[in-house]
C-alpha cells in the first residue's frame, strides 16, 4: 500500500503538469491513500459539498491543499450552468480525472451595457469559510450579466487546469459516476466568489460531514473504479 507521505504537492504538480507515463504516479498515490481510508486505517471523513459532491480533503498545507472530488453522476447531471453553481475560487486549480468524465462550463461574467441593453442576470456574492465548515455568503452591490461559454469537457487520464477568479460550473454525465485529484494554491487577496440571484440576501450553508461507514463504503466503490480504470 502506499503510504501517506506520498501524497506530496510538489511532486504531484510536477507529475500531472509533465504529463505522460508520469501520472500514473499519481493514481497510485491516490489508490494507496483511499485503500488506508477503506480499510480504517486512515481515520478521515468525507465532506458534503455545497456544490454536490464529496471531498476528501487528504493535504493541507497552509495555501496549498490535495483534495480527492467524488461524483456520483446525478448531483450535477444535466443542470444549466445558473443551476450548477457559477462560482469563481480564490486558488489556482490542477486536476486530475482519475475516471469517468468531468466537464467545465467556462462562465463569461461582464458589467452590463447602459439600457437599453439587456440588463443584469446575477448579483456577485463572496464566499467566507470557516475551519468549522461554514460557508457565508454575502452579497455585493455588483450586478454582472452572465453567458456561458461552450463545454469541456475531460476524461480519465486527462488533467486540466482553472485560473483563480475564473467563473465555470461543472457538471458530469447522468448516470456516470466520476472523480478527480484536485491540487489547490490559493492566491493572496483573493475571494472565492458566486454568482447568485439578484435579489438575494446573505445566509450560511455548512458543509456536512459523512459518517465514518460510509465514508468507507463510499471510497471501497471509488478505489475499484480506480483500479478498473489503471492504464496498463
Amino acid at each position: 500500500m502506499t503510504p501517506a507521505a506520498a501524497m506530496d504537492y510538489d511532486e504531484l504538480e510536477d507529475a500531472l503538469r509533465s504529463g505522460g507515463p508520469t501520472t500514473a504516479a499519481p493514481r497510485e498515490a491516490v489508490a494507496g491513500v483511499l485503500g488506508e481510508i477503506a480499510s480504517g486505517e486512515r481515520e478521515l471523513r468525507a465532506v458534503l459539498h455545497p456544490l454536490g459532491f464529496l471531498c476528501l480533503p487528504v493535504v493541507r498545507e497552509g495555501g496549498r491543499g490535495v483534495c480527492v472530488h467524488l461524483f456520483d453522476g446525478a448531483a450535477t447531471a444535466g443542470r444549466r450552468p445558473a443551476e450548477s453553481g457559477v462560482h469563481a475560487h480564490s486558488w489556482e486549480l490542477l486536476s486530475h480525472v482519475l475516471y469517468g468524465h468531468v466537464s467545465n462550463v467556462p462562465v463569461r461574467v461582464a458589467d452590463p451595457a447602459p439600457a437599453p441593453a439587456p440588463g443584469p442576470t446575477h448579483r456577485v456574492f463572496e464566499v467566507h469559510s470557516t475551519p468549522d465548515g461554514t460557508d457565508e455568503l454575502r452579497p455585493t452591490r455588483r450586478l454582472v450579466r452572465s453567458e456561458p461559454g461552450p463545454e469541456e469537457t475531460s476524461g480519465g487520464g486527462e488533467t486540466y487546469t482553472l485560473a483563480a477568479g475564473e467563473f465555470h460550473s461543472t457538471v458530469v454525465k447522468r448516470g456516470e459516476p466520476a472523480a478527480t485529484l484536485v491540487l489547490g494554491r490559493t492566491l493572496p487577496g483573493r475571494t472565492d466568489l458566486f454568482l447568485g440571484p439578484l435579489e438575494g440576501g446573505g445566509h450560511r450553508t455548512v458543509r456536512r460531514l459523512c459518517g465514518a461507514e460510509d465514508t468507507r463504503r463510499t471510497v471501497r466503490a471509488a478505489l475499484r473504479r480506480v483500479h478498473a480504470g489503471r492504464p496498463e
